[in-house]
């Protein structure tokens, strides 16, 4: 799965093992506007907007491969870009930055496993989150486990995680969509609320009960 999630990524022009780490990304095509037409929203302005979708925040992980000679230690990006997508066959998907560290990691093990963190990871969030960073040093001190099937980093004290298989990479203009087909999930009932991303700052579910919650009652 790994080489033909690599093969489809190098024919449609994305970063593979045999192209730059930081490549240039896609090709943009220039053109002059007409005159009844809209110049495309700023790029400020789309994440500001944009800003206003609150979303769930998950650590998408992947295990380290045993290339000959220079084996990799395991691979990690923190996402917010994740959502379910199909029940039968059980399918989820998430979207990854074409110019990603971790990404051609993630292709060459074929496998991933989607961890779902809480409220008070925030800085599990953090340590996730840093571009450039030596994917060896993002779990520096982190405690996982393999998941049951991919053997993917199950991150301790997450409240849910999915273990995939890549199924499918679709392009996206800078960023890459990644079909997982699912082959083991789990979640713990009891656990903290989830941890959310708003406007550039992280939040939470207001605790039943409290004014302005589902759960409130005059």
């Amino acid at each position: 799965m790994a080489a033909v999630a690599v093969r489809y990524l190098r024919s449609s022009g994305a970063p593979t093992a045999a192209a730059p780490r930081h490549g240039p990304g896609p090709a943009r095509v220039v053109r002059a506007l007409r005159t009844d037409e809209r110049p495309p929203p700023a790029p400020e302005d789309f994440r500001r907007v944009l800003g206003h979708f609150a979303s769930g925040v998950t650590v998408v992980t992947a295990p380290g491969t045993d290339l000959p000679g220079a084996p990799e230690p395991p691979a990690g990006f923190a996402c917010q870009s994740f959502a379910a997508l199909s029940l039968d066959p059980p399918l989820v998907v998430f979207m990854v930055a074409r110019t990603s560290t971790s990404w051609p990691r993630i292709a060459r093990a074929g496998v991933f496993c989607v961890n779902v963190l809480a409220v008070g990871q925030e800085a599990l969030c953090r340590a996730f989150a840093v571009s450039g960073a030596r994917t060896a040093d993002k779990f520096a001190g982190v405690p996982y486990a393999p998941a049951p099937v991919t053997g993917s980093p199950l991150l301790t004290g997450v409240p849910a995680w999915v273990d995939c298989a890549v199924h499918a990479v679709h392009t996206g203009g800078d960023h890459l969509i990644v079909v997982g087909r699912v082959e083991a999930l789990g979640a713990d009932e009891a656990a903290a609320r989830p941890l959310l991303f708003h406007r550039g700052a992280f939040g939470a579910l207001a605790p039943e009960g409290l004014p302005g919650s589902e759960g409130a009652r005059p």
